[in-house]
């Protein structure tokens, strides 16, 4: 096809959903109360940790951070993944797809970064508990957090630039629940050997990431094998052991998506993979941080408490 007979594609279709005669309206009611969950149980560790003094320490910030992460990572698709299920037309324009892509992997970069802080907040807690007060100041984690949001949205930046330069033209079929780069970029009618330095570039963030928090969990669990105590054992254990759990799913899936090189894999597992890390993974966050976490249950248990005793104060008046 000569360029003069190519047509621009100005929006993209997603080819994957399916239609509401087969079967897409269970899809969709299962995902929107997912996402309700995710929405609520996010919004409400936000909340808690916010409110309840107790909770006022570095690892209770970046738990903050993470939910408030969660709730606009989860945004970024799934709306769209709802609009498309029970729409006609499962299509994203050019820019909004460009948008789509943008802060979905920047929030997801940032969110990476803060787990990474979470490693490092613990690693000091654990084995270094004399200096924690001193070294994890509320600076420090301001400055930590805020590092992160850079790191998200600039990294992304010029990547998204250059692909938003590429003609598109032919096919418009998105073979992925969202915009991500591969599938899109496959769709270019240009030259795109460039996608190599991309794929080293997101290789090195991954793995760096990756052995920051790997090697901070391998020395804390060094640690905690050493305590005298099986009571501080079991302690220490039960709160590293929630955040181990979403490092290995987020990082697990991200790493099998994006490390993958030459590795090609069918549209079946393709999907399987971003549905782990898109909503899988963020649906388990709120489970793992507030109704598997003593601490914020029972600071959950204050703030109702509270509201019901002032309640029947106010009943008694």
């Amino acid at each position: 096809m000569t360029s003069g007979n190519q047509t621009r594609v100005t929006e993209f279709l997603f080819s994957m959903f399916l239609h509401l005669h087969e079967g897409g309206l269970i899809v969709f009611i299962l995902l929107l109360l997912i996402y309700g969950f995710i929405i609520t149980g996010n919004l409400m560790i936000f909340i808690v940790t916010q409110l309840d003094v107790t909770l006022h320490t570095p690892m209770y910030f970046f738990i903050r951070v993470l939910s408030f992460l969660e709730i606009w990572y989860t945004t970024t698709t799934i709306p769209k993944m709802l609009s498309c299920l029970v729409s006609e037309q499962k299509t994203i324009s050019l820019a909004g797809c460009l948008l789509q892509m943008y802060f979905f992997h920047s929030l997801g970069i940032t969110e990476g970064c803060v787990l990474t802080a979470m490693a490092i907040d613990r690693y000091v807690a654990i084995c270094n508990p004399l200096r924690y007060p001193t070294i994890m100041t509320p600076k420090l984690c301001i400055r930590l957090t805020a590092g992160s949001f850079l790191c998200g949205f600039l990294l992304v930046l010029p990547e998204i630039a250059w692909i938003g330069t590429l003609p598109f033209c032919g096919s418009n079929e998105i073979q992925q629940i969202f915009c991500d780069f591969t599938p899109v970029l496959s769709l270019a009618c240009t030259d795109t050997a460039l996608v190599v330095i991309v794929d080293a570039i997101h290789a090195v963030e991954i793995l760096a990431t990756f052995l920051v928090i790997a090697l901070s969990y391998l020395r804390i669990i060094v640690v905690i094998l050493q305590m005298p105590s099986a009571e501080g054992r079991h302690k220490a254990f039960s709160t590293c052991a929630a955040h181990l759990a979403v490092f290995l799913l987020f990082f697990g899936s991200v790493a099998v998506m994006y490390l993958r090189f030459s590795a090609t894999y069918s549209v079946f597992w393709d999907t399987a993979i971003a549905v782990t890390f898109v909503i899988l993974a963020p649906f388990l966050n709120p489970i793992v941080y507030s109704l598997r976490n003593k601490h914020m249950k029972d600071a959950i248990g204050r703030l109702f408490g509270y509201q019901k005793r002032a309640g029947g104060i106010e009943r008694s008046i």
